[in-house]
């Protein structure tokens, strides 16, 4: 009898499609594992490159910022300096000449902060006049920045080397300019001096981190100032270290990763030649501080991205897949969540102020000013608006650059913000060198009072302006008040343009004033307003 095989059954049939799908999806499953290993380390290796690249231009930034305030303080001495040149060699050496010298020197080392001590010196090297309270007999013939004027017919300024002051004993950076005679021989030497302390207390301000490091130096490579500071290095050549290779070799501005000669801490370096001036800047986190946040994200999704794969082999393919989808679906929403929470509170900071100053930008005071004038409106009580001008500022920018002026800008801004004592006060960048403040609940006098106090707290800021009568950065203001009465119907427009004409009054008056609607305006401003 013939033996006959059995048909294969459906569940047979179903086996047999069956086994090649599970070595399928283990395929899957493997292949699956290590790509998102290498995701992973792919992810981890970008967010490290990123982080570094941002740490690079932020160091950038802040060395461009050391270097101009850098800058500005020895354009100061030395706009000072140039004054003390052009007086002793106009009004010679006389006993009433070197009185009223020595008193304009006293007074500008009392009011330019930046300066230590102010001195003239002989073709000998005799102390002339200094603004010292008591005189000191002395030679300083043997300094370099004298033996530099002596032998060299230049007249531009120079910058010493750090030494220590022979008047108070502290460490000093001389910056000195030469006297001739008339017939153009060497007749001694005009010499400000700049205290060491000066830039400490400046750079303590900038955040680089507890082993961060920020520097001056001249180009030859001698250190006047480094952060963190050690008397010691004062006046120590550093041109053989890293950061001196660097810039010889790549130019006045550059971003590197260095180990540093003294401390051999690697660090981010970015330094910047001062544009006109024998001066390095340069600043710089550790590359440990710089990567501690991204060591721990990146050791954190990587026991994360393990534990995952183990699941994944432990349970299987069909119950790992549903909870890879559901942990990418959340991943994924957790992101897109931050993602549009950063985005919207960068549109509201876009939308609502400004770039430079940090105050509120033209759209939002316009939008501030119209709520304000209905609540005015609704309410009955004065509204007040303060337009307020910084005077020359063209000039300003023509002489001190536009770095400067945007510094200058941004200080003005500060005094504004710091003079406004109510949180329902509102300051404004209007636009250009131009501001505005918006004063709720305020009289004639009150707005008064607020536009000369600001006034006079810019003044005091101290901003040096050669191109100003007054030598310092001032502001015009014109102040005006909303007083609301039945049926009044004024539009911000029409407040607008009462503050611009007192504005514009004030600075046809001869600036440096505030010109408010108490004013009479048939009759000028009173003196005690132009002060």
């Amino acid at each position: 009898m013939t033996q006959q095989h059995a048909a294969p059954t459906p569940v047979s049939r179903l086996t047999a499609k069956k086994r090649p799908a599970v070595r399928y999806a283990i395929r899957v499953l493997v292949l699956f594992c290590v790509l998102l290993i290498a995701a992973q380390g792919w992810s981890a290796w970008t967010a490290r490159q990123s982080r570094l690249a941002e740490n690079a231009a932020a160091t950038s930034n802040m060395a461009s910022a050391l270097a101009a305030q850098a800058e500005s303080t020895i354009r100061i001495v030395d706009t000072v300096l140039a004054g003390v040149v052009e007086r002793v060699e106009h009004d010679g050496a006389t006993p009433a000449a070197s009185d009223r010298l020595r008193s304009h020197m006293r007074n500008m080392v009392k009011e330019v902060k930046e300066l230590h001590g102010l001195f003239v010196y002989g073709a000998d090297g005799s102390w002339l006049v200094s603004s010292l309270e008591r005189p000191i007999a002395g030679n300083n013939a043997d300094r370099e920045y004298f033996q530099y004027h002596l032998k060299n017919p230049s007249r531009a300024v120079h910058i010493g080397k750090p030494v220590r002051s022979r008047s108070t004993g502290v460490w000093i950076l001389p910056v000195s300019r030469r006297l001739d005679k008339p017939d153009g021989s060497f007749a001694g030497v005009a010499l400000g001096t700049v205290q060491i302390a000066f830039f400490a207390d400046l750079y303590e301000r900038f955040d680089v981190g507890r082993q961060g490091v920020v520097f001056l130096a001249h180009d030859d490579g001698t250190l006047i100032y480094r952060r963190p500071f050690s008397e010691a290095l004062i006046g120590t050549n550093i041109a053989s270290g890293p950061v001196f290779q660097t810039y010889r070799a790549t130019g006045p501005v550059g971003t590197a990763m260095l180990r540093s000669k003294i401390d051999g801490i690697v660090r981010l370096y970015s330094f910047r030649h001062l544009d006109k001036l024998p001066l390095i800047v340069a600043t710089a986190q550790s590359k440990e501080e710089i990567l501690a946040e991204w060591q721990q994200s990146s050791l954190l999704l990587s026991g994360a991205t393990l534990l995952v794969v183990f699941l994944l082999v432990g349970v299987g393919a069909r119950l790992v897949r549903q909870i890879m989808i559901r942990d990418q679906l959340e991943a994924e929403l957790r992101i897109a969540e931050e993602h549009l929470q950063e985005r919207n509170q960068a549109l509201t900071v876009l939308a609502t102020r400004d770039g430079l100053t940090g105050l509120a930008n033209r759209r939002h005071f316009e939008d501030t000013l119209h709520l304000e004038l209905k609540r005015a409106r609704r309410t009955g009580t004065p509204l007040s608006l303060v337009l307020l001008d910084v005077d020359f500022f063209k000039k300003y920018n023509d002489r001190y650059g536009h770095v400067a002026g945007d510094d200058c800008l941004r200080q003005v801004a500060g005094a504004l913000r710091g003079g406004l004592a109510r949180p329902t006060d509102l300051a404004a960048r209007y636009g250009g060198e131009e501001f505005a403040v918006i004063l709720p609940s305020t009289s004639r006098i009150g707005a008064r009072y607020v536009a000369e106090r600001l006034r006079l707290a810019i003044m005091e800021l101290g901003i040096g302006h050669a191109d100003n009568p007054s030598g310092v950065a001032t502001i015009s203001a014109g102040a005006c008040t909303f007083h609301p009465t039945p049926g009044a119907a004024l539009e911000p427009e029409a407040l607008l343009m009462q503050a611009d004409a007192l504005l514009y009054r004030a600075k046809a008056n001869g600036r440096n004033r505030v010109c408010s609607d108490l004013d009479n305006t048939d009759a000028p401003p009173s003196p005690t307003l132009a002060i």
